[in-house]
């Protein structure tokens, strides 16, 4: 560390992107979705270029699991497994719940041109590579390794399951566990040889930027112009009230004082949410007419929730005393999820 410590960069790429709360993965993010909207022929060039900045982002957040279920031991399993639960429970149950009881009022339409099936794909998903971006700063192995909640709500699950539409309860859960898997076998290496771990600790720093780039050419910010006000107010909104769930869980649940609001980092759009509009459509065609509005207010909220929210932990972690003395000296300190617990 002391080595690390006296290293100079001509321009601070990597610390400038750390002096903004989960800048590592939001920074990446946007450049991605410039990159995909406007230049979108650099990302067909094929062989490695394509294979980098466009095709990585699943192998390499799989890699980035697998390194997070290493600081997972039998000594931090519980508190990891409470973690999760409490995540699941206020940012996708609570939230879904709510956006469905508010369908039995409105119908499937929604109000203020916003669909019920926007609002619930905007609500009951989170962003997992964010979240360990943010905790890899602010949090601990019990934050890092809650990661599984995301693992779990990602993709139309959730959201099929509590639409309750036609169809949408035949859910693959060979997809949930393929999610899990790579968390696991990092749990059970982890568990058996200590020296892996060391070896994988510098994984997050190194695949963070560049997944986070790959998940943004995905992103077609003509889509989030579509979307307009709309998708970014709405996606502003649910950002507040899955955050503030979530900020509760913590302190009341977990009981986690002034660290707390970390669990308001969890309140993302995941990026792969904006193909769920799609997916439930198809499944019950009942969603059809909401579906193109819908997937475009979806882009909006995934970019408005990885700018606000992180931004939002933060100011209340700063606010509440919850930030940890390092994390005020230098902006690129010590921001790997690995870095060592004490385990």
């Amino acid at each position: 560390m002391a080595a690390e410590s006296q290293i100079t960069s001509r321009v601070p790429l990597f610390g400038g992107m750390n002096r903004i709360p989960g800048g590592i993965m939001l920074i990446p993010l946007i450049l991605g979705s410039i990159v995909g909207t406007f230049f979108p022929g650099f990302l067909e060039l094929g062989n490695f270029t394509s294979a980098l900045f466009r095709d990585s982002a699943l192998p390499l957040i799989g890699i980035l699991i697998f390194a997070t279920g290493m600081q997972i031991t039998l000594k931090t399993s519980g508190p990891v497994l409470a973690t999760t639960g409490t995540i699941l429970l206020t940012k996708s149950i609570i939230p879904a719940g709510l956006v469905v009881l508010l369908g039995q009022f409105v119908g499937i339409e929604g109000i203020l041109g916003v669909s019920i099936l926007a609002l619930i794909v905007m609500m009951d998903n989170s962003n997992g590579g964010l979240w360990l971006a943010f905790t890899g700063r602010y949090g601990d192995a019990r934050d890092r390794g809650a990661y599984m909640a995301s693992a779990i709500n990602d993709g139309p699950f959730f959201s099929m399951l509590f639409l309750g539409a036609a169809g949408l309860a035949d859910i693959p859960y060979t997809l949930l566990l393929a999610a899990v898997i790579p968390l696991i076998i990092g749990i059970i290496v982890g568990n058996l040889d200590a020296k892996w771990t060391e070896i994988m600790r510098p994984i997050p720093n190194m695949v963070i930027p560049f997944f986070a780039f790959a998940l943004g050419t995905g992103i077609d910010l003509g889509n989030v112009v579509t979307g307009g006000l709309s998708g970014l107010v709405v996606g502003a909104i649910a950002t507040v009230i899955t955050g503030t769930l979530a900020y509760f869980g913590y302190r009341w649940i977990l009981r986690r004082g002034n660290q707390s609001g970390i669990g308001i980092a969890s309140a993302t759009t995941a990026g792969n949410a904006i193909a769920t509009p799609a997916i439930i459509a198809g499944a019950d065609p009942a969603f059809e007419p909401y579906m193109e509005v819908a997937t475009a207010q979806v882009a909006s909220a995934v970019l408005v929730s990885a700018i606000l929210a992180p931004l939002l932990a933060a100011w209340v972690l700063k606010r509440q005393g919850g930030i940890k003395k390092q994390d005020t000296e230098s902006g690129a300190e010590d921001t790997s999820p690995l870095r060592s617990e004490g385990l």
